[in-house]
């Protein structure tokens, strides 16, 4: 009995996954989990049960995986304060006249090779500034992904940032009959004023 009434819950689970393609998980600072749910991926399940509840905020992660990547699955979104935004100001020289400034410093993927079935995790670090000292911003990260000229994902998360410099990640794990070769991730971070994009590669044996 208990049996059965485990395989009906994940069945509702998958099929709701199935029709709203994507879920909204709490977000917590400091590198804590965010619980993510991706529409076709695999870990769609175990993201949405695992995300902590009491959480301040809320974001999703939106998009799964298509073609070469299909059967892999999307982990939980992670981020640390890598600055405060004073720090940011002073590495920046940023001055109030110039507005919203996004600025990637950096994108990768970690391992950047590896072999079919495991996992790396697509981080991104970037710098968010704006006139106002109090100022939160309304975030886009998407990461597209490519072989070749084949998009096989965009993951897409919204967040809600103050100033400062900020690292993501989204660990990628990919299925044990994915293709070899080159992945291009271009990874983009904007808000409704500004916004920069970073290309990173990862190989696949």
């Amino acid at each position: 009995m208990m049996k059965l009434r485990i395989f009906t819950f994940i069945t509702l689970v998958v099929f709701s996954f199935g029709i709203t393609g994507c879920a909204t998980v709490p977000e917590e600072h400091k590198g804590a989990t965010t619980g993510a749910a991706v529409g076709a991926a695999t870990g769609a399940i175990a993201g949405a049960m695992l995300g902590k509840s009491g959480a301040k905020t809320e974001t999703a992660i939106i998009g799964g995986l298509l073609g070469a990547l299909v059967g892999g699955a999307i982990g939980h979104y992670t981020y640390d304060v890598k600055r405060t935004r004073q720090e940011t100001e002073q590495k920046y020289d940023y001055q109030a006249a110039q507005g919203t400034m996004v600025r990637i410093e950096g994108a990768s993927a970690e391992p950047a090779m590896f072999n079919r079935g495991e996992k790396t995790e697509l981080a991104v670090t970037y710098a968010i500034l704006g006139a106002s000292p109090d100022a939160e911003f309304d975030v886009t990260e998407t990461r597209e992904i490519r072989l070749g000229e084949e998009l096989v994902g965009k993951p897409e998360v919204n967040v809600r940032r103050k100033g400062g410099t900020y690292t993501s990640r989204i660990p990628l794990v990919l299925p044990a009959d994915a293709k070899r070769g080159t992945y291009k991730v271009l990874v983009t971070v904007q808000t409704a004023n500004s916004k920069d994009s970073r290309e990173t590669t990862f190989m696949v044996h």
